[in-house]
Formats: structure tokens, C-alpha cells, sequence
């Protein structure tokens, strides 16, 4: 099962990483100037994780793959590493839409 890692930046901000159930993350969200508009973004990837047109597969200019998760105003709200193949992005994709619904929530700003 995979969780949201709640953390703050040095810069003040605070972040979440979706971290699969190895504890690999699969995405990592932007800076937030609030932990209630970060909460914000966690419940905004457990609604559009479920659905595969939110997902955004692009190609780095190193040749390198990865994706973006976008809200419904077309927003990104989260972002994956870089993957050597296709296939990893794809796989990365499907482990974001596997564990973001059901995802819990590891504070640790608190």
C-alpha cells in the first residue's frame, strides 16, 4: 500500500512525495506555501490518479521519460523521476494509479 510523505522544504514551503509500498516514490509534488493547500494536492492526486488522461508522458530533453499528473483545470500536480524506457514511465504511471486512491497520509511536519 502506498502513502504521502508530508514534509516541508528549507524554504518554508511544504511538499508530498507518493511513495509506492517499497517505499520507492513514484511523485513528488510542488512547493506549497501552506500544509492545508498541500492536504489540497493529496486529495487532488487520490481523485485524478483514477483516471489515465490526467497522466501527461513526456520526453526530457536528455531522451529520458517521465510524466506529469495534472488536475482537472490542467494544473500539474505531480511529477515523476526520469526513467531510462517507456515502459518504466508507463509502469511508474500505472504504480501512481495503483496507489493513490488508497493512499495514507504520513505527516511529518508535525
Amino acid at each position: 500500500m502506498g502513502k504521502f510523505v508530508i514534509s516541508k522544504r528549507k524554504n518554508g514551503e511544504f511538499q508530498f512525495n507518493l511513495e509506492a509500498g517499497n517505499g520507492e516514490t513514484i511523485l513528488t509534488s510542488e512547493g506549497y506555501a501552506s500544509k492545508p493547500s498541500c492536504m489540497n494536492g493529496v486529495k487532488s492526486v487520490m481523485k485524478n490518479a483514477a483516471e489515465v488522461k490526467r497522466f501527461e508522458a513526456k520526453v526530457a530533453k536528455n531522451g529520458k521519460f517521465h510524466f506529469n499528473l495534472k488536475a482537472t483545470n490542467g494544473q500539474v500536480i505531480g511529477s515523476s523521476e526520469l526513467y531510462e524506457t517507456q515502459t518504466s514511465c508507463d509502469n511508474g504511471i500505472a504504480s501512481v494509479k495503483k496507489n493513490a486512491v488508497d493512499a495514507k497520509i504520513d505527516d511529518q511536519t508535525r
